[in-house]
């Protein structure tokens, strides 16, 4: 990358890191079984809900869909949500929450579906804004309908986020849109509908979340609140993944990694993320490659190429997980962090590599991940479009 680019990027990313204390970032109301859900529409006078769910998930959602009734209020379900949410799941879902009338949103699955739940909230705050001109940051600015998120995977962090990812049916481009009426008002952290989260799914959504709480750690627009979320992100992930994936009904482990994931959430939104996520995101728009699954693949190759750089930061992560001792040196606890990152991937059957990925294709991907990054993510080291390139040569299959 250039020179002025640089400055450019930095002084971007300094007037962030400097305004971080005054935005409102907000953490949601915890609630830490569906049961209590009900109550919390009720104390605010909803009597009609969207449900917003994709096909697999919705065999999960019937306890809610009876529990709602029960306590006076409607919930109308919209189940088409894709993996990676569309604009034309956002404008169908959108459609239904208007024509039915609805008053608040619910955004039940993994990410996509609170994802989706977000864009149609901001869509209804927003009627006469194209989602295409949200895109970005601060682009919203009106308070979205009440949104809960009950995630079923540990690994997004979606239910505490700032942020919504799309993809364009048209162009397969995924951009992220950003602003903090999205942060949901309600998080219903309940381990139960994780348990027949498959250990496949299990695995890279939860090394999804270290990517999070990695990403928001090594940047340069860290503050004391997202430092000590990332750091108690990690040493639970550590502590918690294996026996998850190993044992889907270990209630313990389950919800120590629902806690870990939301905790690498507040993270990020506040400290941003890096170029594993821009690299990420420009594969899941091109080749619908799971956005866990490619940012698990991708971790251990850009912290290793990030290098010096981030070793004492590290070594701080290292310690806290229980991977290296404060005597390491910081190279030493690094390599350690990084090797069981390797390890992890390793035992829990993460490929090293993703299908699908052409050749051709490399450039404009490059292009797209640097258009996203640079220069809002505040990344130890700086890379453009050309350099980043070799990142999708090393997870070709």
């Amino acid at each position: 990358m250039n020179c002025f680019k640089k400055i450019y990027c930095r002084i971007f990313q300094g007037c962030f890191h400097l305004a971080i204390p005054v935005l409102p970032y907000r953490d949601p109301k915890i609630l830490d079984s569906i049961d209590k859900l009900p109550e919390e529409f009720s104390k605010r006078g909803i009597k009609k809900v969207l449900l917003v769910t994709d096909s697999v998930i919705r065999a999960l959602t019937g306890q809610l869909e009876k529990l709602l009734p029960q306590n006076g209020i409607e919930c109308i379900v919209y189940d088409k949500t894709n993996p990676n949410p569309t604009v034309s799941n956002i404008e169908e879902a959108l459609s239904l929450y208007i024509n039915e009338k609805c008053e608040a949103l619910i955004g039940f699955g993994g990410g996509s579906s609170i994802d989706c739940a977000k864009a149609v909230g901001a869509r209804a705050a927003c009627p006469r804004k194209s989602l295409e001109k949200m895109k970005g940051i601060l682009k919203i600015h009106r308070r979205i309908p009440l949104l809960a998120a009950i995630p079923t995977t540990a690994g997004t962090g979606s239910e505490t986020t700032v942020t919504t990812v799309i993809t364009d049916d048209k162009t397969h481009y995924k951009y992220p849109i950003s602003d903090f009426p999205l942060i949901p008002k309600i998080a219903v952290l309940d381990p139960k509908v994780t348990f027949t989260l498959p250990p496949h799914l299990t695995a890279s959504t939860g090394m999804d979340a270290l990517t999070h709480a990695v990403e928001a750690f090594i940047g340069g627009s860290t503050v004391k609140k997202s430092r000590d979320y990332a750091i108690r992100a990690t040493q639970l992930i550590f502590e918690n993944i294996e026996k998850a994936y190993k044992n889907g009904t270990d209630e313990t482990a389950r919800r120590n990694m629902l806690i870990a994931s939301n905790l690498a959430g507040g993270a990020f939104s506040r400290s941003y993320v890096g170029y594993v996520h821009a690299v990420a995101h420009s594969l899941g728009g091109a080749y619908n490659i799971p956005h866990g699954l490619a940012n698990t693949v991708l971790l251990p190759v850009v912290l290793k190429r990030y290098d010096s750089k981030i070793w004492k930061k590290l070594k701080i992560l290292a310690v806290a997980g229980g991977i290296a001792d404060k005597t390491d040196s910081t190279e030493a606890a690094a390599k350690k962090f990084i090797d069981e990152i390797c390890r992890l991937n390793k035992a829990m059957q993460i490929p090293e590599t993703l299908k699908g990925i052409k050749k051709e294709d490399i450039p404009e991907l490059a292009k797209r991940a640097d258009k996203e990054a640079n220069p809002i993510y505040p990344v130890p080291v700086l890379w453009n479009a050309k350099e980043l390139e070799q990142f999708y040569y090393d997870v070709m299959e």
